[in-house]
């Protein structure tokens, strides 16, 4: 897997990949991450995957890193008390 862009961002660290015949974008905060898969025959490029990283779409990005820490929380308390 190859690094082949980073999109700057206020609160994520996004980084683009390129592996088997495929982009993967990856969105990181702290201890979380989610990673979407493009194939590259579904894109014009390099170019496209970085615009379809809109404000709209970290908006959601950010909002799932929300539930995550919220779905692990609980999980971790649950777990602290049996």
């Amino acid at each position: 897997m190859r690094v082949v862009a980073e999109i700057p961002h206020q609160v994520m660290k996004i980084t683009v990949f390129s592996w088997n015949e495929k982009y993967h974008i990856k969105f990181e905060v702290g201890t979380y991450e989610q990673t979407y898969k493009i194939a590259q025959l579904d894109v014009n490029g390099l170019d496209e995957v970085k615009a379809m990283v809109d404000d709209a779409f970290c908006t959601k990005v950010l909002e799932r890193f929300v539930e995550m820490r919220s779905d692990f929380s609980e999980t971790w308390k649950r777990s602290q008390n049996s």
